[in-house]
């Protein structure tokens, strides 16, 4: 085991004991105790170690949002490997190329296992009741964890985290995010993703009753809140939006006092959207980050502060944030460019991709592909990746800007603005609608005139009646663009 660090078993032990039968996870109308997830998870995790699991290796964990999901993580940690989350939704072939990059030791919730002669456990796995459920020996493994990414290009990829899988790490994350111990945490979003996964376990290593939604939805998350004593719970922009949408006498029904902070990130948030929910609960409430799952740098802002700084997602309390043109000179204060970060210039690495290489430059500098600027305070403002971005005429159209403005439209649920190629023009914007109500073109023009300058505006519109984003608010924006007939 690493000096000086504590095994994320031995904290969640030390819980235990202290108060056994305090509610340590919630799904549905199951709870366990922290003693009962103690026990279950020291018997899980002796029989991966039997069915082949070899500790500092990554274990494939493919399981829907659930009690399952969380106890199989903690197993995975406590036998000292790595978890490596990924959608139990995922295509055979795609979960194949995964399993390729990982090379995992054992397959969780996976029943026609792909990795030949990687043993695999299918969903409902139980170890054998005469398995010890005493304490295992500690061990720290070399990652915290390994998620996926597919990025813009669709590639798979995996971020392995440079930090050890140590209880330290995971409270750090919940000290950033203003969680308490002993509070209660909503987990909205799907587990595999990063940021519902590393939010959630953070709360369970902190002392948090977790409560695990099976998926988002917007009356349900409310209701928990009331039923539960909620007092943190993650989001994201299209949930906040959803939530928004419901009708006022519903979502205004609900008793939310116990909910201290919302946590959002993942995407930018529409202005609007972020006044709203400031105006509805009061800026202490709403609390933002943003950083990617390679933690190069990372940036929080609290309701307050974005009064005073409309649009911005934060100043760096984690690293170093710089914005540079395409040449490689810093622009002016204002000007938008692509955002650089870096956790220092002699600090060590926070990640590493199995799969795909960093966009990186001297000293430690990478790029996401994020654009943005930063005002003369040092506050980044976010404005799109570069790869999303349309060149008009000669003219860049960031789709996320046209997005937010088709949002404030009341008979817009979500949008997708994707570019078309144009014999002039080089591209045109294209935007999806999915609409509540039937909107014309031409109602849909009009909203965005008051809005952004006429050569941003979409020049065709296509209704859709599916959600554009999954439930941690992402979009593949490249596979729409690429779909037959919008070339």
């Amino acid at each position: 085991m690493s000096q000086a660090l504590t095994a994320i078993g031995v904290a969640l032990e030390s819980l235990a004991v202290t108060h056994p039968h305090r509610p340590a996870l919630t799904f549905g109308n199951r709870t366990l105790t922290r003693a009962e997830l103690e026990s279950r998870t020291n018997r899980l995790a002796r029989a991966y170690l039997a069915q082949g699991l070899r500790p500092d290796t990554m274990v494939t964990i493919a399981l829907p949002n659930g009690i399952e999901f969380v106890e199989a993580t903690v197993a995975v940690w406590k036998a000292g490997a790595i978890p490596q989350p990924v959608s139990h939704h995922m295509p055979p072939v795609e979960r194949e190329g995964i399993i390729d990059l990982a090379q995992p030791s054992l397959l969780i919730g996976i029943d026609d296992p792909s990795g030949e002669g990687v043993p695999a456990l299918p969903p409902g796995f139980e170890p054998a009741a005469a398995i010890p459920d005493g304490p295992l020996q500690p061990h720290v493994a070399r990652s915290l964890k390994a998620p996926t990414s597919g990025g813009s290009t669709g590639r798979p990829k995996l971020i392995v985290a440079g930090e050890e899988a140590s209880a330290e790490a995971l409270q750090i994350y919940a000290a950033f995010a203003r969680m308490q111990p002993d509070g209660v945490h909503l987990a909205t979003g799907p587990l595999h993703h990063n940021g519902p996964f590393i939010f959630a376990m953070a709360a369970l290593a902190t002392g948090c009753h977790v409560v695990v939604m099976p998926r988002f939805d917007a009356s349900e998350s409310l209701r928990l809140v009331e039923q539960r004593g909620v007092d943190w719970m993650y989001a994201v922009p299209t949930m906040m939006s959803r939530i928004w949408r419901l009708d006022p006498a519903e979502r205004l029904g609900y008793d939310l006092t116990s909910l201290r902070v919302v946590f959002h990130t993942a995407a930018p948030c529409p202005v609007w959207l972020k006044q709203a929910w400031i105006d509805w609960l009061g800026p202490e409430r709403i609390l933002e980050l943003y950083s990617g799952t390679e933690a190069q740098a990372v940036t929080l802002i609290d309701g307050a502060e974005w009064l005073a700084h409309r649009g911005s997602v934060g100043r760096p309390v984690v690293g170093e944030i710089e914005i540079r043109g395409a040449d490689g000179t810093r622009p002016a204060p204002g000007q938008v460019g692509t955002v650089w970060m870096r956790r220092g210039p002699s600090a060590a690495t926070t990640y590493h991709y199995v799969g795909s290489r960093a966009r990186a430059g001297e000293d430690g500098w990478e790029t996401l592909g994020d654009m943005g600027s930063v005002d003369a305070e040092g506050y980044l403002y976010l404005a799109d990746r570069d790869t999303d971005m349309l060149l008009v005429g000669g003219s860049n159209v960031y789709p996320a800007e046209v997005e937010a403005a088709l949002a404030e439209h009341p008979a817009v649920i979500d949008s997708c603005v994707i570019g078309i190629a144009h014999t002039d023009l080089g591209q045109v914007p294209h935007a999806l609608v999915h609409l509540s109500e039937d909107v014309s073109d031409d109602a849909l023009g009009r909203h965005l005139a008051e809005r952004l300058s006429p050569y941003k505006h979409p020049r065709s519109f296509e209704r859709v009646n599916r959600p554009l984003r999954d439930d941690a608010g992402k979009i593949r924006r490249s596979a729409l663009a690429d779909r037959p007939g919008r070339r």
